[in-house]
């Protein structure tokens, strides 16, 4: 928004009221008409948007961790790297995983045999069902100890849950792992979403599926949508998170820094066509059409809503303004109004 040094608001406000009440110039009445469009100075009622500040990141984003400790064996992949679902990312050796696994699978197959074994004497009436079900018992329980030392061992290769790029490495080959500790960190190369923190007293006028203004740091802006708003807020930052869906094409890259506009409170603005306004200097105006005539008026501008400037100071709801005032238009001058 622009906003005038407090030194010039008598003077705009003085030079305003002269030119809204001064007499007309007889040089300016003696002129042929000008032609003109004009445009009313539309009232509505607006939302007061607040600033806030996000960061754009992919919507599927991991901090792979280890599961098993043990040293980091070998690490093939590299910062920026991009993988594919289910590739290898990192291998960790544990000798004691490897160990548990052929125990158990030793004991696996022992019980198999065993019961295999009772299987046919019972067949031929030299055991007892009773013995068979203990038996088939215990190779069942072999099994499962055998599928849970597998599944330990899996956890010594950490594979991509998706396909993505390589953001962090937190740790090198022949590292030590631990149960717990980030490994990796991997980012999705989809859809980008924008991540921020609403203040809990603007939390209230937001809700899933409403669209926000979001400006870049280059300047482009664009709308994002409310995918997610948490139903809590933050104790320390009095916040509530937001996760924004962004469209495909959107100005942005991963890691920036954007602003978000939250609506809040509405209040009555009043608007006119931005081309209705020019600036002499430091100093903004307008012509108004008062009685057949040119009025020229000073004003101060705000924002600006769908093209339109918002008018501060210096104008009235409903009246007609010069749009595109022509070159040489002057106060006082009479005026044509184009149809």
């Amino acid at each position: 928004m622009k906003f005038p040094s407090l030194v010039l608001l008598p003077a705009l406000a003085l030079a305003a009221g002269c030119s809204r009440h001064g007499p007309e110039p007889a040089a300016a009445a003696a002129l042929p008409p000008a032609r003109v469009s004009l445009a009313a100075v539309a009232a509505i009622d607006a939302p007061v948007l607040t600033e806030v500040t996000g960061t754009v990141r992919p919507a599927q984003r991991a901090q792979l961790a280890a599961q098993v400790m043990g040293t980091i064996a070998d690490l093939p992949v590299a910062l920026g790297q991009r993988v594919a679902a289910g590739d290898r990312l990192l291998k960790i050796s544990a000798a004691e995983i490897d160990a548990r696994v052929a125990q158990a699978r030793a004991q696996a197959n022992v019980a198999q045999r065993d019961l295999a074994r009772e299987r046919d004497l019972l067949a031929k009436g030299a055991s007892t069902a009773d013995l068979v079900r203990s038996l088939e018992d215990r190779a069942a329980g072999a099994n499962a100890m055998l599928r849970e030392a597998e599944t330990m061992l899996g956890y010594t290769e950490l594979r991509a849950p998706f396909a993505g790029t390589v953001v962090r490495k937190f740790v090198n080959a022949g590292d030590l792992a631990a149960p717990g500790h980030p490994l990796l960190e991997l980012e999705g190369t989809g859809d980008l979403q924008i991540e921020t923190g609403i203040p809990d007293s603007l939390a209230g006028s937001v809700k899933v599926g409403d669209d926000l203004l979001v400006q870049a740091e280059a300047g482009a802006s664009f709308p994002a949508r409310v995918a997610e708003l948490s139903s809590a807020a933050d104790s320390f930052a009095r916040t509530v998170t937001a996760k924004l869906a962004i469209a495909a094409d959107a100005p942005v890259r991963s890691g920036q820094f954007v602003r978000v506009h939250v609506p809040s409170d509405r209040v009555r603005v009043l608007l006119v066509p931005a081309e209705a306004v020019s600036a002499a200097g430091q100093l903004e105006r307008v012509f108004v059409a008062a009685n057949g005539r040119a009025e020229l008026r000073l004003v101060k501008t705000g924002g600006t809503h769908d093209g339109r400037t918002e008018i501060l100071a210096g104008l009235a709801a409903g009246e007609s303004v010069v749009v595109r005032a022509p070159a040489g238009l002057r106060e006082g001058q009479p005026l044509e109004v184009s149809r």
